[in-house]
């Protein structure tokens, strides 16, 4: 009888030390589920290209978007920096006829960005911009927004492309930088992007050196013809004095 007490109180202290154990120490698959937050970086990097899709309910896609994105917060006049990792960010949003909405929520609760595209007659374009980041607790939140726009015009069924980097001031706090961007909105054809279009942004690089570099011919022959017209005046003024 004793020997079976004793057993007993064994096994109620060996569970009793199991139970402690594993409150103490959660498995793996607990620690990898635990929420996380952005952390805020003090350099800028070039943030990663990812590939985002958004399907309608019959599975055809509405929206294909291909980006890096980088979110600026500025405090006190000093600026950090977020990137946003494509393998932790979760697409998702709706699609109708003539609006659709991409959002990328990230890291947990960390953040999202949305982004919605309008159609209008054979043009589409962002609309409005909204951005969130959630550093951690116990640090403030930013948010932001724009809208009213008419961002990145595109002709249905063609994809816009754009290798500039491009800013949006969303708050007195929050900046959203995109790069390497491509996206075509409502019209896919077997979900792939039609025929490329260059933004204005891309244009504008290309034309500058193009516009300087025909100033400075220009100023180089009015420079060259005054030179002769006033050499051919010297000449003519030395003949009537003769």
């Amino acid at each position: 009888m004793h020997r079976e007490t004793i057993l007993f109180l064994l096994v109620v202290i060996i569970m009793g030390n199991s139970l402690m154990t594993a409150a103490l120490d959660p498995k793996p698959t607990e620690q990898a589920n635990l929420p996380q937050r952005p952390v805020l970086q003090p350099k800028e990097t070039v943030p990663v290209t990812g590939n985002y899709v958004l399907k309608d309910p019959t599975g055809t896609s509405c929206i294909k978007l291909s980006m890096g994105v980088e979110y600026v917060v500025i405090e006190k006049k000093k600026p950090s920096y977020f990137n946003l990792d494509p393998t932790t960010t979760k697409t998702t949003g709706r699609c109708a006829d003539k609006e659709s909405v991409l959002s990328l929520a990230f890291l947990g609760k960390g953040g999202d960005l949305n982004l919605t595209f309008e159609k209008e007659g054979n043009l589409t374009y962002v609309s409005k911009i909204t951005g969130h980041l959630a550093p951690g607790k116990g640090m403030k939140n930013y948010s932001g927004v724009i809208e009213h726009e008419k961002l990145f015009p595109t002709a249905a069924g063609r994809s816009l492309k754009c290798y500039s980097q491009t800013e949006f001031h969303l708050s007195e706090n929050l900046r959203v930088k995109i790069v390497s961007l491509q996206f075509q909105a409502f019209k896919l054809t077997n979900g792939n992007f039609g025929e490329e279009v260059e933004c204005r942004a891309d244009f504008i690089q290309k034309i500058i050196p193009i516009i300087f570099g025909a100033t400075v011919v220009g100023l180089l022959l009015i420079a060259v013809l005054s030179f002769l017209i006033i050499r051919d005046h010297h000449r003519q003024a030395g003949y009537d004095r003769i």
